[in-house]
């Protein structure tokens, strides 16, 4: 099973503009943010699924930069239930990606949101990096089967190997689940990124792996995408100036386009990692490169000597590595200074 599809099957990124809470629990912002993935060419919009009485304690504070972004008097839950869309919702959003062309994604945060993406049709779910230590949602999900991303933030590689071991167990094959590396700062300082830690989880678990970013440019997952990510996700915003935790630390459509356009260009650099001329410079193969020529007029039965002989362009004569067998013959014809010679 490989639910991935990209819009040009050439692309090797699967790339998701990450929307999770930025609409602002406006239907109406959310349609508008597909309209603007779909005209970037991303693969994927994904938004974040859940019933916050139900994923976050009344006790629970905010994060730092969510305190900082948003109403200091409310609590993370009051703050959350703003943000909430209801399974009409779901539905209405899931329909408008088929019209728009765009895969339609979501983070489920709680038992219940699982059983709603599941019954929506989704064919990949996404578990954020604070449920990977989450049990029975990593068995529920696990059980279904479904092509996976993995998001790592906060997480060493014990916790990692033992969030795949319980996907696994309960039912999902490794190859179709994507690790993606990830730092949960908002925006993460470049330089708690360690972006070869991507590396590290590849070679530890033999997995597909990606990056998931929360710095505020574009450098990185272009980093990460040449170094192998193979699943890029970056938050988005219509405007880093509406009100909510997480839009500061989004893209706006604009850098979006850019970001994705930078990854695609990154993957035709790539190529088959052949080293052989490429079609496009072989027609200055001659051009570039030199051939043995007379250094002055050699009149025929004349011996080929190095002061006879150098080397000049264009490359369409003789190979000047043949140099040494060239030394000592014997000239079969009269040449002129800068003409090509032959034996």
């Amino acid at each position: 099973m490989r639910m991935f599809k990209q819009k040009n099957k050439k692309n090797i990124t699967f790339i998701i503009a990450e929307a999770g809470i930025n609409h602002n629990g406006d239907i109406r912002i959310a349609k508008e943010m597909i309209n603007e993935a779909s005209r970037v060419n991303a693969d994927a919009i994904k938004f974040q699924t859940f019933i916050a009485e139900k994923s976050i304690s009344k006790y629970a504070p905010k994060a730092e930069y969510q305190k900082a972004l948003t109403d200091t008097k409310e609590s993370q839950l009051e703050m959350a239930k703003k943000f909430e869309f209801n399974r009409h919702e779901h539905k209405e959003l899931f329909d408008y990606c088929l019209k728009k062309g765009i895969l339609f994604l979501s983070t489920p945060f709680d038992l219940e949101s699982i059983d709603l993406l599941d019954e929506l049709g989704l064919g990949i779910l996404k578990i954020p990096s604070g449920e990977i230590t989450n049990l029975p949602y990593l068995r529920k999900i696990g059980a279904l089967n479904k092509e996976i991303i993995l998001s790592t933030g906060m997480s060493d590689l014990g916790e990692i190997e033992d969030a795949l071991n319980v996907l696994v167990t309960a039912g999902t094959q490794k190859e179709n689940i994507t690790v993606l590396h990830c730092n949960t700062e908002y925006p993460s300082p470049y330089e708690d990124v360690h972006l070869r830690a991507m590396l590290t989880i590849r070679e530890a678990f033999e997995v597909k792996v990606g990056y998931s970013d929360h710095t505020l440019g574009i450098e990185v997952p272009i980093a990460a995408v040449a170094l192998g990510a193979t699943v890029i996700e970056k938050h988005f915003t219509l405007d880093k100036r509406m009100e909510g935790p997480d839009h500061k630390a989004s893209l706006e459509p604009s850098e979006l386009q850019a970001m994705i356009t930078a990854i695609r260009n990154i993957e035709k650099a790539l190529g088959s990692g052949i080293k052989k001329p490429s079609p496009s410079e072989l027609k200055n193969k001659p051009i570039v490169r030199k051939s043995i020529v007379a250094a002055k007029d050699i009149i025929k039965g004349d011996v080929f000597t190095e002061e006879c002989l150098t080397v000049k362009r264009p490359g369409t004569g003789l190979n000047p590595m043949l140099w040494d067998i060239v030394i000592g013959k014997i000239a079969k014809k009269d040449f002129k200074k800068d003409e090509l010679v032959d034996l």
